[in-house]
């Protein structure tokens, strides 16, 4: 079955568009988490249940897409235009259950971050834009081989960043 490259430059485009409001989805999603729980006292058993689920179908995307807290941690790794408080990112993570699980979860989620070796160009760009790569630049990357897939790896948030910056389509988000 071909795959439809008109179809195909659409979800690259939905996948931008969404990635550039990540931080307006993830302030939204984190303002009606807490409002909820605040509010109608939903449970935290509920939320870790939603997070369990989110992790199953997409991987670790409850940190950088719902998280009160993971909006708060955004905040402040925007304050360090040298990046070092990007590597804090990950320790807000250690008390946390659902990110203990959806990071477990990356390497068996349904939609995972692929890439497509006839079409990769090699420009490292995907690399220049993963917190990952960032922080173990010799033990991962999105594009060389034999190198650990970042978006497999435990501390993988599935920013998605890595995907929308492909310049020629190359990485995916899909099942």
């Amino acid at each position: 079955m071909a795959v439809n490259p008109i179809a195909n430059i659409k979800i690259i485009s939905m996948l931008k568009l969404l990635v550039d409001k990540r931080i307006l989805i993830l302030a939204l999603m984190a303002a009606g988490l807490y409002y909820g729980i605040s509010v109608y006292y939903i449970s935290l058993w509920y939320v870790l249940l939603a997070g369990v689920i989110l992790g199953v179908v997409f991987g670790k995307v409850f940190c950088r897409w719902v998280c009160p807290l993971g909006l708060m941690m955004e905040f402040m790794m925007g304050m360090s235009p040298d990046g070092k408080i990007k590597g804090m990112y990950q320790y807000h993570k250690v008390g946390c259950p659902i990110a203990w699980i959806s990071g477990w979860l990356n390497k068996y989620s349904f939609f995972r971050i692929k890439i497509n070796s006839d079409s990769c160009k090699n420009c490292g760009i995907c690399d220049k834009e993963c917190y990952i790569v960032a922080m173990e630049p010799v033990k991962y990357s999105l594009y060389k081989p034999k190198m650990d897939r970042p978006g497999d790896s435990f501390t993988c948030s599935k920013c998605l960043k890595c995907v929308a910056t492909c310049p020629n389509g190359s990485l995916t988000y899909k099942v």
